[in-house]
């Protein structure tokens, strides 16, 4: 499980994002912080995996914890997506500069915050896979940097589907790492079976999954789908 520590100074919206979390395979939250203070004694106290955490906070930003967990020499920092409505760019380096895997502007729902955590458990799982010790291609390379940043989505349709779900389907066979069938799909996701089977059958007609179908002893085949090669 990825330990997670939830950064948030309005309550409300901390326990939103700790349900949001709660929802996502392969996380748990740890613990929750309302300022700079409490999320570095939490940060030490807890050893999250990873902070979701704000940019403003009462007695600093979110910003400041990375910079002193980041100049802390008693242990490892954890990870940490960026969940806040600064949009400006200078915000946006200064958090990319301090080792921020992700960036995530207010407002946004479920789904946003659901395709960033998939993506960094694909990163998490990239990483074990290969071992510290493994010589890495170019290859692997490129997958490391790429697997928190959200996927390429095909065009969507004027009506019908939303660009977020598409992408939190389309993460979900990636990171299956074989083919997966539309109720397999919908409990990854959270979506229902029959809106992942409409946004499977959208990504098979845009060439960017395949339909294999499986045939047993008797029946109809079962359809499943895998992630274009």
């Amino acid at each position: 499980m990825i330990r997670t520590l939830v950064v948030d100074d309005d309550f409300r919206v901390s326990h939103i994002h700790c349900d949001y979390v709660s929802r996502v395979r392969g996380y748990e939250v740890v613990g929750e912080a309302a300022s700079v203070a409490e999320a570095l004694a939490a940060a030490h106290d807890l050893r999250p995996d990873l902070l979701l955490l704000d940019g403003f906070l009462p007695d600093g930003s979110g910003l400041d914890v990375l910079r002193r967990l980041t100049g802390d020499a008693g242990g490892a920092r954890p990870d940490a997506i960026m969940i806040t409505a600064d949009r400006d760019i200078a915000s946006v380096r200064t958090a990319m500069k301090l080792g921020a895997v992700g960036y995530l502007v207010k407002p946004f729902g479920a789904a946003d915050l659901a395709e960033r955590l998939t993506s960094y458990r694909e990163l998490q799982h990239r990483v074990d896979t290969l071992g510290e010790t493994t010589d890495t291609e170019q290859a692997d390379v490129d997958a490391l940097f790429s697997a928190v940043r959200p996927p390429a989505v095909p065009r969507v349709p004027a009506k019908g589907h939303s660009a977020p779900t598409l992408a939190l389907v389309q993460q979900a066979l990636r990171a299956a790492r074989g083919d997966l069938s539309a109720a397999e799909a919908a409990e990854l996701t959270g979506v229902s079976r029959a809106t992942a089977q409409r946004y499977l059958s959208y990504l098979v007609k845009e060439g960017m999954v395949r339909l294999v179908l499986r045939y047993g002893a008797t029946g109809r085949p079962e359809h499943r789908y895998r992630i274009a090669s």
